[in-house]
């Protein structure tokens, strides 16, 4: 612990005290911060694990429609099938506070148009394509809402650290440096009313003896 480098005077002992009180409130309050950002962080750890493991079994249900679909159609039709798509899709992001943490809030903004989901006639494609086409419209979503969760993680993993690191210099080094310098000072100023007294009775005896 270092003392902080002040006069040793009662005025500055009632602004360190003053300090003492707003260090100690402040660390609470970031204690409190901390432990509230780290459960609502493990909930998002544990939804993302939960998101993840779906949205990976149906991309690799779809990716193996595709590739079934590949099988069975020559690469020109195939590439022909898919290259128009059937709608426009933008994503709009909002953004929502989480002590004090702004994240992310993601959707799609969908432009269908009219008629079938599928880009494509049905002569000379096969239902594999199909099943493809209807998964990953399906994945989409989930895709979405996955990425969403794991920028929210990110952001409030970094919170965390912030914070953690501001509680630690309240914990470790700005109050017990406080409360040390406010020992030091009373200590001082003790010692000086001490000596202030002992000088007060030599004089009053000098002055006794005097008379």
């Amino acid at each position: 612990m270092a003392k902080l480098k002040v006069n040793p005077t009662r005025m500055a002992l009632s602004e360190l005290k003053g300090r003492l009180v707003t260090a100690k409130r402040g660390h609470k309050l970031l204690k409190d911060k901390q432990d509230e950002l780290m459960r609502q962080f493990i909930n998002l750890i544990k939804e993302n694990k939960k998101l993840r493991i779906e949205v990976e079994k149906e991309l690799s249900d779809s990716f193996k429609s595709f590739l079934l679909a590949s099988a069975t159609m020559s690469p020109l039709f195939l590439e022909s099938a898919i290259s128009f798509p059937k709608a426009k899709i933008a994503v709009e992001m909002k953004l929502k506070n989480i002590m004090s943490v702004n994240v992310p809030e993601m959707k799609f903004v969908k432009e269908e148009m009219e008629g079938s989901i599928f880009p494509y006639g049905f002569v000379q494609t096969s239902a594999e394509l199909d099943d493809t086409v209807i998964k990953l419209q399906k994945v989409l979503d989930n895709l979405l809402q996955l990425a969403e969760i794991e920028k929210s993680c990110q952001l409030m993993a970094d919170e965390i650290e912030k914070t953690r690191r501001r509680v630690n210099a309240l914990e470790y080094s700005t109050i017990p440096n406080l409360e040390e310098t406010v020992k030091d000072i009373r200590m001082k100023l003790d010692e000086n009313e001490r000596a202030t007294i002992t000088r007060l009775m030599k004089v009053k005896q000098m002055l006794q003896k005097n008379a």
